[in-house]
């Protein structure tokens, strides 16, 4: 489809985006209230309106195009971008329909991994109408999923989950079901989909058409009977409803009971008995319990349970385990998104003292890590270490931040050490007939009071390395039951931003500064909202690189202050397709990722 411009006034710049969120939100809002209440012909009634909307259309439009471009990968239609004109031309042919392009396949590598995982790209007017339904959709859904589902979620974290494992064993150790769904996007049976998802027909007729669109793959078609393509805007939500209820379907086979109730196989008369906890990051979850044959039971409720999906358990991913204990030859602990849980006893007589949890980054994770640094320093060989400190700094950044809410100083100490060793033997290298102490002194430098930085020069101004052990260690709060960006309370949800361990420290300060709010349109930040440091005064203009010059904006309002600012590279703003050379804060996987444009 070629999208050409409309004879109008109206440009992209012109539009009053402020106006259009706040009524989009207001709606998004009236759907949670009402999917909460159960009225459910209310749901409906304002999700036709949301969806016919103009506002809708052009904030789904502005999503794909402008906000998310990602690395620009085309679907089978062959478009990368769309200029200003186009895009308010595809608002015009934003319609609810059962027309739609297949997918492109391509295969992106699993980190750690010899695999492939598939990715399917639909067309961008595909794309723009699965962000249309997605702002219709997930408030409804988010009044209905459970309080223990982390995973693509907005609002919701890795390390959400992970402080829900804690507590969830800080009290005693407990038995472990760490399991995963074989291929769930892959496998999801379509009718029962549907059939969950009990939405209005004119919805239903378009995710269903999306999911038998078929896949590309090369110059071949596949037809697609069943699974949701990863890659989709709108597929991690369907993947959730799929798996909703299974937190529910344990706690219905085996409820909570009082001392006073009756006696069963896994209750005891005159105790009180707590239903196990599960804890689910997409289609990674895992079950505790004190009782080993509670949990070994629930391993065959999940099964049944995932079958009437079309899904089921992956063997070589599901194990058994104990928090504390060695259980059936299984060591203690377990891992989860790359943390690894444990509990240890406490002193010679640990039967009266108890126990601690310890968290830390798994072995495998930080294998993966050190060898990601190892190969950026390996292909820097021949540069300047300005370049080399450019690429290794943001990785370092990421991974530190992740684990930052953990007991990971030894760890962070202990990759340092390797680290340091690497960067030694990548110093002698280029300097093979120098003695190891000139080499020290070219390379490393006392800088801010710390000696023997891997820095270009001595001072404040020098361009240095991150060390992981500089990252300072602080205790994530978790997400609050079933709270919801869409229940209404949008200072909670901007002081949980500005107290993310994955965002930049200033990124972090700025949201404190601006009290979660916008620079330029004044609208509180959200979680899907793409985030970019601009300098209040350009820096073309005599404009200081410093916290006082600072503000965080939308990058789209980014974009439109660049413009309003006559600089230099101004074109790269909203009337243009290509992206301005800065960097910005993308959400990938529910994870903050820096990129550069």
């Amino acid at each position: 489809m070629v999208y050409t411009s409309l004879k109008t006034t109206e440009t992209w710049a012109s539009i009053n985006w402020r106006k259009l969120e706040r009524w989009v939100y207001k709606m998004q809002k009236r759907i949670y209230q009402a999917s909460q209440r159960g009225d459910v012909k209310n749901v409906h009634k304002l999700q036709r309106l949301l969806t016919s909307s103009r506002s809708a259309k052009l904030l789904a439009v502005r999503r794909i195009s402008q906000d998310n471009q990602g690395k620009k990968t085309a679907g089978v239609d062959g478009i990368k971008n769309l200029s200003p004109a186009a895009r308010l031309t595809m608002i015009v042919n934003l319609k609810l329909s059962k027309k739609v392009s297949p997918t492109r396949r391509i295969w992106i590598p699993k980190p750690g991994t010899d695999e492939k995982r598939p990715l399917g790209i639909p067309t961008m007017h595909d794309r723009a109408m699965q962000a249309l339904v997605k702002l219709a959709l997930e408030p409804e859904w988010e009044a209905h999923f459970e309080p223990n589902s982390f995973g693509f979620r907005p609002g919701r974290s890795c390390q959400d989950a992970i402080e829900a494992i804690f507590i969830g064993i800080n009290r005693k150790p407990k038995f472990v079901l760490d399991a995963d769904i074989s291929k769930c996007f892959d496998k999801i049976n379509h009718q029962a989909l549907l059939l969950k998802l009990n939405t209005t027909p004119t919805i239903r007729r378009q995710v269903a058409a999306w999911l038998k669109s078929g896949v590309m793959d090369g110059k071949q078609l596949f037809l697609t009977s069943e699974g949701t393509p990863q890659g989709g805007v709108i597929s991690p939500l369907l993947a959730n409803i799929a798996l909703h209820g299974l937190e529910s379907r344990v706690k219905q086979e085996f409820p909570k009971m009082s001392h006073t109730m009756r006696e069963t196989w896994f209750h005891k008369k005159g105790t009180d008995f707590k239903t196990p906890d599960v804890i689910r990051y997409a289609d990674d979850f895992v079950i505790l319990h004190e009782n080993g044959a509670v949990v070994q039971r629930c391993k065959g409720i999940i099964s049944e349970w995932l079958s009437g999906m079309g899904l089921e358990l992956k063997p070589s991913k599901t194990r058994f385990a104990h928090t504390l204990h060695e259980y059936k030859q299984e060591k203690p602990g377990f891992d989860f998104l790359g943390f690894t849980i444990r509990q240890f006893a406490v002193g010679k007589y640990h039967s009266k003292l108890g126990y601690k949890t310890i968290i830390t980054p798994s072995s495998k994770k930080q294998k993966i890590h050190y060898d990601k640094i190892a190969e950026v320093i390996d292909s820097h060989k021949a540069l300047p270490q300005a370049a080399l400190i450019a690429h290794l700094n943001p990785i370092i950044r990421g991974w530190a931040n992740y684990y930052a809410t953990v007991v990971s100083k030894v760890i962070y100490s202990d990759v340092d050490n390797l680290v340091y060793q690497k960067l030694r033997a990548w110093a002698k290298r280029r300097h093979p007939n120098k003695s190891g102490g000139w080499v020290s002194s070219k390379y490393w430098h006392s800088v801010g009071g710390h000696n023997w930085v891997f820095s270009t020069k001595n001072g404040a101004n020098s361009l240095k390395l991150i060390d992981h052990a500089s990252t300072p260690i602080v205790r994530h709060i978790k997400v609050k039951g079933k709270a919801s960006p869409f229940d209404g309370n949008l200072v909670y949800w901007s002081s949980r931003m500005g107290k993310n361990p994955e965002l930049p420290s200033r990124v972090t300060k700025l949201l404190k500064k601006q009290k979660g709010k916008c620079a330029h349109c004044g609208l509180f930040f959200r979680e899907s909202d793409v985030m970019e440091v601009d300098h209040a005064i350009p820096k073309l203009k005599g404009g200081k690189d410093c916290y006082d010059n600072w503000q965080l904006m939308h990058r789209h309002c980014h974009d439109t202050k660049t413009t309003n600012d006559g600089r230099i590279g101004a074109k790269s703003g909203c009337n243009s397709t290509e992206p301005k050379p800065t960097k910005r804060l993308e959400k990938v996987e529910d994870k903050w990722v820096m990129r550069y444009a």
